[in-house]
């Protein structure tokens, strides 16, 4: 028997991409949208053969009658406290009334349980909402999958293309970094979405590199030896950061502000994924460090 997910959030970048890998592994997919819904993605998720239910989210009552008969719920939103807290609450408060049995919160990033809180103001919203949702009646799963390779294409400091550099933070040329690509945490996700059996805590990795690795494949990949540089210590790095949010108060309404890309890699630089669950299912062709590196380092 078919199952029925609930996407949340199926008009973003990974939320499309996991409406996809869900209809391909046979699922019946509802999304949930809001009336101001973009048409070319609306038309992409008719021709997935997705079904789209226009709705308020301020409307409890059509949330729950979207809910009833769903076997699980994916939220791929983004978006600050009001969209990561609030807005996944009454989805979720939908969903308990709906009888829903399963939830799959959108995390998707390193995995803020082994980092403080304060250090990142966006798993911060994450964190808040799993304290809310791990006092429900609902078996639930997040999927971390370290933070999405495309930042390595962005030209940040960890690789920067223009400067042909390739900086860290502290002592940590040896750490290995978390990637992992939209498509393999979408088919993840999918396969998760499926799983009645999935725990509630899944790590995953396309690839685990380090800032000397990436120099070494640079180096492979173009033959150019890029310059490999300690930025500055970890202590001074979350020293600045605090400085730079204290001094843009306005920062706090933008979710990827200056500040807050900064929280991202001291993150990067500070936790590791410890148990990788790549290999619970089967079919999922991760792609590796040097396959990525190749579609973009020329």
């Amino acid at each position: 028997m078919k199952k029925t997910i609930l996407v949340a959030g199926a008009t973003g970048n990974l939320g499309l991409k996991i409406c996809r890998e869900l209809v391909m592994r046979g699922a019946e997919v509802k999304a949930i949208v809001r009336s101001s819904i973009n048409p070319d993605k609306e038309l992409a998720l008719e021709k997935m053969g997705v079904k789209i239910k226009m709705i308020s989210f301020d409307d409890h009552k059509a949330l729950y009658n979207e809910c009833l008969n769903v076997d699980c719920v994916v939220s791929a939103v983004a978006g600050l406290g009001n969209v990561i807290i609030d807005l996944q609450k009454k989805i979720l408060d939908a969903a308990l009334e709906a009888g829903v049995p399963r939830f799959i919160p959108s995390d998707f990033c390193t995995d803020y349980n082994y980092l403080k809180e304060g250090e990142n103001r966006n798993f911060d919203f994450r964190r808040a909402f799993k304290k809310y949702i791990d006092q429900k009646q609902i078996q639930t799963s997040s999927v971390f999958n370290g933070c999405f390779a495309d930042i390595l294409m962005y030209n940040t400091p960890i690789l920067n293309m223009k400067e042909k550099s390739i900086g860290y933070w502290g002592d940590r040329e040896d750490w290995k970094l978390d990637f992992t690509t939209m498509d393999n945490t979408a088919a993840f996700t999918a396969e998760v979405a499926l799983d009645e059996t999935a725990p509630r805590n899944l790590q995953i990795a396309g690839f685990q590199i380090s800032p000397r690795m990436i120099f070494n494949y640079i180096k492979e990949i173009t033959d150019e030896d890029y310059k490999l540089h300690n930025i500055t210590t970890l202590e001074n790095f979350a020293a600045s950061i605090r400085k730079q949010r204290a001094e843009n108060p306005d920062s706090e309404n933008e979710l990827y502000a200056k500040f807050q890309q900064s929280q991202y890699m001291y993150s990067m630089f500070t936790t590791q994924h410890s148990t990788i669950h790549n290999n619970r299912y089967q079919g999922i062709l991760w792609t590796d460090a040097r396959s990525f590196l190749k579609t973009f380092v020329k």
